[in-house]
């Protein structure tokens, strides 16, 4: 099984595992706030079949693919990240 993107690439975009533990969270749960809001308007107007092509891949999956092509950046703040 191949890991997509590789870890060397995803820590090589943060400074800590940990960093990018938190950071991949917090986007994941972004996203599945927005697709659970598009799903909820698909269902008014999309067949089944459509609306799952949407959601086939796992909001973590897709967090870690916006981290490693830099699109998701962070700020390290005093006790947190932005």
């Amino acid at each position: 099984m191949v890991i997509q993107p590789e870890i060397d690439t995803l820590l090589s975009k943060v400074d800590s595992k940990y960093t990018l533990c938190i950071l991949s969270a917090r986007r994941a749960r972004q996203i599945n706030d927005m697709l659970r809001g598009v799903r909820d308007q698909a269902l008014l107007t999309m067949a089944p079949s459509q609306i799952s092509s949407l959601t086939s891949t796992k909001p973590l999956t897709l967090a870690l693919e916006e981290i490693a092509s830099g699109d998701v950046g962070y700020e390290r703040v005093k006790d947190s990240y932005k």
